[in-house]
């Protein structure tokens, strides 16, 4: 059965609302895609998409539909418009971040593939989320006591 949806009817369990400034409508979610994410991102302006991200093993693809901005990725800053389109890779050395320097919503269709254990790195603070287990911590934590030999 094929399953055809229209981004103007998707229903609002499938759109998420981030403080007014962005929002994100899960399209691959809405119709029942299991190995990718599929969202439509429209960042307000002055607004940011993330925070400054990298993924171990996730792989993004993002295409600019409307508005520009700045693109911030491996730790450099990149001006975006309508039109273009960026491939990251899969690297916790690969931070990336959208923001809206323009006068109109930035939208973005916003691609990635969805990976077991894949660890979100946020460079700016340090701080590491493993998402499967909703664990978070900070990169400077250090852990008194600790060992790696089993038998102690």
């Amino acid at each position: 059965m094929v399953n055809i949806l229209n981004i103007n009817n998707l229903p609002n369990e499938y759109i998420i609302d981030f403080l007014g400034k962005a929002n994100t409508s899960y399209l691959g979610k809405a119709a029942g895609s299991e190995k990718m994410y599929i969202n439509i991102d429209r960042i307000l302006p002055g607004s940011k998409s993330a925070k400054y991200h990298s993924h171990t093993k996730q792989e993004e693809f993002f295409m600019i539909f409307s508005g520009c901005g700045t693109l911030r990725m491996d730790g450099k800053e990149y001006l975006i418009k309508k039109g273009d389109f960026i491939a990251k890779t899969a690297g916790k050395d690969i931070a990336h971040q959208f923001i809206n320097t323009g006068n109109e919503t930035l939208e973005i269709l916003d691609v990635g593939t969805k990976e077991e254990c894949d660890i979100a790195y946020y460079p700016d603070e340090d701080v590491y989320y493993l998402s499967e287990q909703k664990l978070i911590f900070n990169g400077n934590s250090k852990l008194n006591g600790w060992d790696s030999e089993p038998n102690k």
